[in-house]
């Protein structure tokens, strides 16, 4: 029996929401497992400094900056990728937004740019790099999804973003079905709570003690603990794995 690889060498990537938490820590990983990364996310300062980043390490990274929400800038940045780094293969869709609200009185604006940016900008991302990777009849996406899709959050107002996050693990299983016999892979990643910059600000450190006692494994996961999961979903070490919604919550949906 062969070693199953877990290398992604040689392989062009596109990651959504690059710029920092999980998107950034995933594109550092798959850069370290040997392949050449666009970053697509807003343009700013830490989009330029992931790729600086990655360079330093080895392996060609170019910044894609663009929005999810628009088909144009999305195939943009697909032809900016295969322009620049060669054909594209792998693909994590890992944009998205959170914006805490009450249902009974969360605007009908608040509502719809959390889906349009976490459900509906990740069915864009796959549309754009399925066009190009259909024809191959190659290639393996990635959805970055979350628990939230699963659980609901005690003490967390987000109707409009569980119901996005259970729209991609569905929408992913979906594209799967419609793709596998044209040899492109769809799964979907579920993170539970995670030590992002957005979970490390002072005053939400009380609210992350609570998350924290929730988990059983009692503690947040660091964004390196999503990027092997990742990885292997990308990897062919994966190749039967399609349809897949990956649970990376330390154990929380067990309770």
């Amino acid at each position: 029996m062969t070693t199953p690889n877990f290398r992604l060498d040689g392989q062009v990537a596109l990651v959504t929401g690059a710029a920092s938490g999980i998107g950034r820590g995933i594109a550092l990983g798959i850069a370290g497992s040997g392949a050449d990364v666009a970053c697509l996310d807003l343009a700013g300062p830490a989009l330029d400094d992931l790729v600086a980043e990655i360079h330093e390490s080895g392996r060609r990274a170019l910044a894609v900056p663009g929005d999810v929400t628009d088909p144009t800038s999305l195939a943009e940045a697909v032809r900016r990728t295969e322009a620049d780094l060669g054909p594209l293969g792998l693909a994590v869709n890992s944009a998205g937004i959170a914006d805490a609200a009450p249902a009974e009185s969360m605007a009908l604006a608040q509502w719809q740019r959390v889906v349009d940016v976490d459900y509906t900008g990740v069915f864009l991302s796959c549309q754009a790099e399925a066009r190009v990777m259909l024809p191959r009849e190659h290639g393996a996406i990635v959805n970055v999804a979350s628990m939230s899709g699963t659980i609901v959050n005690r003490g967390l107002l987000q109707a409009h973003y569980n119901s996005a996050k259970a729209a991609v693990a569905h929408l992913s299983r979906s594209l799967a079905m419609e793709w596998a016999d044209r040899g492109v892979r769809v799964n979907a990643l579920s993170p539970g709570y995670t030590a992002t910059p957005m979970n490390s600000r002072p005053e939400v450190a009380e609210q992350v003690k609570q998350f924290e006692a929730d988990t059983p494994l009692g503690r947040m996961a660091r964004v390196d603990e999503l990027v092997g999961p990742a990885v292997f979903l990308l990897s062919d070490a994966a190749g039967f794995c399609t349809g897949v919604d990956l649970l990376v919550d330390g154990g929380f949906t067990c309770w």
